[in-house]
């Protein structure tokens, strides 16, 4: 089978495949992307975390205003911590490399006080949005730079847990916030995970106008999820089962259902 369509059958499953178009390393890369979170702990070549901060600042930035930041935390006592926020996710503490990624305004704060102007702009929601794209952009181009040089990762969305308290762990400055971390490393031998199937194409790819009439997309693809959970000895259930579990009640969220205060709190007013 041409590597493209291996690829689109791993992505969607057999039979469910859109249709194969141009291929590349870099396509390959992309479409083999999974979570992992069981790493070696050796650390990668020096200089790799600068080479992938590089990357990271690649990555398309809203008007070059460059509102991101990451902290790099190697401090055992500090992982530990963010870990036991995170849901006791071990791997944040066993990864050779651990970033958090920053929503931050704070430094074009900073300039606009050193020159004795007022951002009018600054405080409002657009602002905080911009911030958090400019941080996810940025991260991607990480994994997907990590992923090419062999490097497995796992996004860790459940910093935001606590955002003030990880806030308070990493010394950051008022317009600065915490939207995900990030877990990069070498996979541990068996923990290298599976390419997980996402919905079928149509259910994502709209043409003109927006198709709502997914119930049949959905039912097809949930025995799909079913089937992969299984075989990485997780919860057998399907996805709309996963969607009902995660965000149908408050206590799943992990204490995020006030996470609009503590950003307010952070220094993102929202207006």
């Amino acid at each position: 089978m041409p590597a493209a369509a291996a690829a689109m059958t791993a992505r969607y499953g057999a039979g469910a495949e859109p249709k194969a178009g141009p291929w590349n390393e870099t396509l390959a890369v992309l479409m083999s992307h999974r979570s992992v979170r069981g790493f070696r702990t050796d650390a990668p070549p020096e200089g790799t975390l600068e080479t992938l901060v590089a990357a990271a600042q690649s990555a398309a930035t809203s008007s070059n205003l460059q509102t991101w930041s990451v902290v790099a935390v190697d401090r055992p006592e500090v992982r530990k911590e963010i870990a036991a926020i995170a849901g006791n996710q071990k791997h944040i503490e066993v990864c050779p490399i651990f970033l958090v990624f920053l929503a931050d305004t704070s430094r074009n704060g900073r300039l606009a006080q050193e020159a004795g102007v007022e951002l009018a702009g600054l405080p409002y929601l657009e602002s905080f949005l911009v911030s958090s794209i400019d941080a996810a952009l940025a991260a991607q181009n990480t994994v997907v730079a990590a992923e090419s040089l062999g490097l497995a990762n796992v996004y860790i969305g459940a910093v935001r847990n606590d955002v003030t308290r990880v806030a308070e762990l990493l010394g950051l400055p008022p317009g600065a916030a915490p939207v995900f971390g990030l877990c990069i490393g070498y996979p541990l031998p068996g923990r290298e995970g599976e390419v997980k199937p996402r919905l079928p194409q149509d259910a994502i790819l709209h043409r003109e106008t927006y198709d709502a009439a997914d119930s049949g997309h959905r039912a097809a693809y949930d025995p799909r999820m079913e089937e992969f959970s299984r075989r990485q000895e997780m919860a057998g259930s399907t996805w709309s089962q996963r969607v009902i579990a995660r965000l149908g009640t408050f206590k799943a969220l992990h204490g995020r259902e006030k996470l609009k205060e503590k950003i307010i709190g952070l220094g993102f007013p929202l207006r």
